[in-house]
């Protein structure tokens, strides 16, 4: 009772196994790993999507916001 059960591979084994399988970072879905790596290499390419300045100025505003708040907690009246 004391013992694991034979199916299951002791963690030592488990970390010197080579992982050939990966996960999508993008939805999830199971990739194998030259799949993963293309998909890599084309998320470095694509440049990162521009916000909208309108968007950006308010998360730098509620980031303010939320330093404020921390050292001043009287102001979230």
């Amino acid at each position: 009772m004391a013992l694991p059960p034979p199916e299951d591979l002791p963690e030592e084994i488990l970390r010197t196994q080579i992982i050939i399988e990966a996960r999508s970072p993008i939805d999830g879905k199971p990739l194998t790993a030259a799949q993963y790596a293309q998909l890599q290499e084309q998320l470095q390419v694509s440049p990162p999507r521009k916000l909208d300045p309108k968007i950006r100025e308010q998360i730098f505003l509620l980031r303010i916001r939320k330093a404020l708040l921390q050292i001043f907690p009287f102001l979230g009246i």
